[in-house]
């Protein structure tokens, strides 16, 4: 317990419940954040959507609040927190717009992380100091048009010319790419080797040659989160855009998807929480038969299960940004608090539009929104599918 006394990861109007006690430094930046998300994203958020429009001002603004390298450490530019604080600050943003979210935690996880964790002191202060300051918005380019979940199956080449690298290929679905300032790519740098010839390179889309954007993909949800198709067409890299050693790609992807899986999961914590909150609100406000509709038992039943579900899954996405802040292998808890997440996520959302009835069904109220965005939840970072066939390997089945 803390001077201030104990606070409770669930004490919230959005969250009401009850699970461990959360440090104060926690939950100063917590608050921080969702005060913000409340002001100034939640009255866009259907806009936004709507207009399938980055919203690049908001971006600047989580800047200027210091969280846009929230688990970096500050030698490079970020905050020096834990990943715990990086998963409750992606879970505020997952509460008011997924979309957001989604684009954040790409840049944190995905795109700025692996520079910090396999970069060299060059690197850290070309690349990873801006992301981390917010200055510049990053990315991760893994999955290709074949290769669905076998990301290993990849056909992007990278080759050697002279001192250079020349890479070739396409990737496909990648979040962010269109507006990013850097963005890792996967490419095989020796056909014969398998998972030991797949290298990471640091990509500037903006500035590289042989880089083009070729689809921004309209989606079922998420549309202010831009998703792309990637052309390398002989895009030439110097040799200091290698991202540790060449064949380290693979390894370096397995510890980013760890990672990865609880940024998702921690997002559709907050997609679930919004969903929630919106139906909550409702079902305490709409009269049927002379009374709120939560005091129907159909209703009331509902509300309560959804709530045992949020909860659940917060309680299992800490314990994995716990542990993975401890140094442990989350291998089994990242993939299981991903999987419980996001399922979790559509199916409170689902229930929050049943609970609207017809006004769910409407853009002028929030379910519908979180019930499209959580779907993504599912098949991102390893579909469900995926998760599973991890959890059975890690059980050693």
């Amino acid at each position: 317990m803390d001077a201030a006394g104990p606070v409770v990861f669930g004490a919230s109007p959005r969250t009401p419940g009850m699970d461990f006690t959360l440090p104060a430094e926690h939950r100063q930046i917590r608050d921080t954040v969702r005060e913000f998300c409340e002001a100034e994203i939640a009255p866009l958020a259907q806009e936004i959507e709507d207009a399938h429009r980055f919203p690049s001002e908001v971006f600047d603004a989580l800047a200027d609040l210091d969280v846009m390298g929230v688990p970096i450490t500050a030698e490079y530019g970020g905050l020096g927190a834990d990943y715990l604080t990086y998963a409750l600050v992606a879970e505020e943003l997952g509460a008011v717009s997924g979309a957001i979210g989604l684009s954040y935690v790409a840049h944190v996880s995905l795109g700025s992380r692996p520079i910090e964790a396999h970069g060299t002191e060059a690197q850290k202060a070309r690349w990873l100091d801006p992301l981390a300051r917010g200055e510049s918005l990053g990315a991760w380019a893994l999955t290709e048009p074949e290769s669905g979940s076998d990301a290993s199956d990849m056909s992007t080449r990278a080759s050697r010319d002279g001192d250079d690298w020349v890479l070739d290929g396409t990737k496909q679905f990648i979040t962010n790419a269109s507006v990013a300032d850097s963005m890792l790519v996967k490419a095989v740098t020796d056909p014969g080797a398998g998972y030991d010839g797949i290298s990471t390179f640091i990509v500037d889309p903006q500035r590289d040659g042989g880089v083009e954007i070729t689809t921004v993909w309209d989606k079922l949800g998420l549309n202010a989160s831009p998703t792309c198709e990637v052309q390398l067409d002989g895009c030439r890299l110097p040799a200091d855009r290698l991202l540790g050693e060449a064949g380290e790609g693979w390894d370096q992807t397995r510890q980013t998807l760890d990672g990865g899986r609880i940024s998702i999961a921690a997002l559709s914590v907050g997609l679930a929480r919004g969903a929630f909150a919106a139906a909550r609100e409702y079902a305490t406000e709409r009269e049927q038969f002379g009374q709120p509709i939560s005091e129907f038992d159909a209703v009331r039943d509902k509300l309560v299960e959804m709530d045992r579900k949020i909860e659940r899954a917060r309680l299992l996405t800490h314990k994995a940004a716990s542990q993975y802040d401890a140094g442990e292998d989350v291998c089994r808890l990242s993939a299981m608090a991903k999987l419980d997440a996001s399922e979790t996520a559509r199916e409170v959302a689902e229930d929050a539009v049943q609970v609207l009835g017809g006004y769910g069904y409407t853009t002028d109220f929030s379910p519908q929104r979180f019930y499209r965005d959580a779907k993504l939840m599912e098949i991102g970072e390893g579909t469900s599918e995926i998760q599973r066939l991890v959890l059975g390997r890690e059980l050693g089945l």
